[in-house]
């Protein structure tokens, strides 16, 4: 057991706008299953480059340690995987590989195969199997459930969960709690550890929120009345040391100790309200608020607004999937169920008439003039400007940049070109441009790929406030158990 140690961290990039962290210091144990939390933009995955030493910053990190980062750069991946997982653990030994492996539910027999030819979700077990065999090593794992399926996603949680020694980057609640024991959590304001899995450190994190809102609006109203009190001390205080040359015989000695004693009061009371106002200036600063969001569902004029009858997908000779059959009715949330490689992307193009269609036989009907607005899997290709996508895309720039910003962009994104922008926040720019689109229908790829659990949260009343005709695939189970009115297992 060693500690890995953050000292007065200070980094911005070069062609950064602002720091990213700013005198951050905290200390972790290296035994510690820790799960890495905060929202889209906050650094998450800039921290583990700095502890891989990628990054020149200002301030100390101490570790006794040697780091090893998820997912791992394959040198080759023509190469075998066995030769593949061998350069990422040189010391262990072909039935080591085949162990870890069968832990995680992956054919041993993926070893003898290109590693190229592995589907993303193996590629990621395989990794993991041999990252763990580093021994001694301490594992910076960022965002591995992006390429798992809902099956996959519970099998490496519970592979995780036998292990130590690791950050997990990870917005999935479910897959968090299965497998963390720590939380190292980036807000506002600070970054925190405290341990516990995340539902833990999630209700403690809304019990300070909400107390501090309580507090703040106390301190305010009583910010208010000390005001008022004040104002009322120093007008009567006046009006007793005005009172000492007035007409007639006055008792001025008299009069002067109580205007003395009513200014001692209004300075006492101006005291207070200072305090307040020190106390109150400490509140608030690690508030995450999550505004409402909107759509504008449109009605079709029919209450079937597509249907798939006996279809089979077909890449070449092979049979993906099927033979399937569905509806799509108005006030349907329909989520897509299948292991990777199923075809569940397939089936959303095949609705949304989008990218390379896939060959199939069987009978599909999609309604006439029907508007779709599609978000797909794959933001990699976002480039230039938020206003060049708001034109491309035909959607009002304004409208855009409001939701962005109630999706927690700060406003000094808008400067900066797509490219720069991280994963999660092109997502979000993916999102943002769907609901800026009125449509009957709404077709989501793995919609929350990379973001944010607070974003999770945020899009997930938006569907139950205002319910969206959709067909989607998500593998964040909470999410999909919360919206999905009916699942299509392929």
């Amino acid at each position: 057991m060693s500690m890995i140690k953050v000292e007065n961290l200070t980094f911005a990039y070069p062609s950064g706008y602002d720091n990213v962290f700013e005198n951050v210091s905290f200390q972790i144990d290296t035994d510690w299953k820790l799960g890495f939390v905060g929202r889209n933009g906050r650094g998450k995955t800039t921290f583990l480059k700095l502890l891989m030493g990628k990054y020149p910053y200002l301030g100390r990190i101490t570790a006794s340690t040697i780091f090893d980062y998820f997912p791992y750069k394959v040198s080759d991946e023509n190469w075998m995987t066995y030769d593949a997982l061998s350069e990422i653990c040189p010391t262990a030994q072909q039935w080591e590989f085949e162990r870890e492996l069968s832990l995680l539910e992956a054919e041993t027999d993926i070893l003898w195969q290109p590693f190229d030819t592995l589907s993303k979700g193996q590629q990621t077990k395989a990794m993991l199997a041999a990252l763990f065999l580093n021994s001694g090593h301490f594992l910076l794992i960022d965002e591995p459930t992006n390429h798992l399926d809902m099956k996959g996603r519970q099998t490496v949680a519970a592979y995780l969960k036998k292990k130590k020694g690791f950050i997990l980057v990870s917005h999935d609640r479910n897959f968090l709690d299965g497998c963390v024991d720590h939380i190292l959590s980036i807000n506002r304001a600070d970054i925190e550890v405290q341990s516990g899995n995340f539902s833990s450190w999630f209700e403690n994190f809304q019990k300070n929120q909400t107390a501090e809102i309580v507090k703040n609006q106390r301190l305010q109203k009583d910010m208010e009345r000390l005001k008022k009190a004040a104002e009322r001390t120093d007008s009567w205080a006046g009006k007793v040391e005005a009172s000492k040359y007035g007409n007639g015989p006055v008792d001025r000695g008299y009069i002067g100790h109580k205007s003395a004693k009513m200014m001692k009061r209004a300075k006492s009371i101006k005291s207070r309200q200072q305090k307040a106002a020190e106390e109150k200036s400490t509140l608030l600063k690690n508030i995450e608020k999550t505004e409402v969001l909107k759509i504008s569902p449109l009605k079709y004029k029919t209450d079937r607004l597509a249907s798939f009858e006996q279809v089979e997908l077909n890449y070449g000779s092979r049979t993906v999937c099927g033979p399937l059959s569905f509806e799509i009715r108005y006030g349907d949330r329909l989520a897509l169920d299948g292991k990777n490689g199923s075809g569940k992307s397939s089936i959303l193009k095949l609705v949304a008439g989008r990218g390379d269609i896939p060959e199939y036989r069987g009978n599909i009907s999609i309604g006439s003039n029907l508007a779709v607005s599609y978000v797909p899997q794959d933001a990699s290709f976002l480039k230039g400007s938020l206003s060049e996508f708001a034109e491309a895309q035909n959607i009002d720039e304004s409208l855009f940049k409001t939701i962005l910003r109630k999706m927690d962009f700060e406003r000094v994104q808008f400067e900066k070109n797509m490219e720069d922008f991280s994963e999660g926040q092109k997502k979000k720019v993916l999102l943002a441009g769907s609901l800026c689109q009125q449509a009957h229908l709404y077709i989501w790829d793995e919609p929350l790929n990379f973001i944010d659990i607070y974003s999770r949260m945020q899009i997930q009343q938006l569907i139950e406030d205002f319910s969206p005709t959709m067909i989607f695939v998500e593998h964040d189970e909470a999410f999909r158990d919360a919206i999905a009115t009916g699942v299509v297992r392929l």
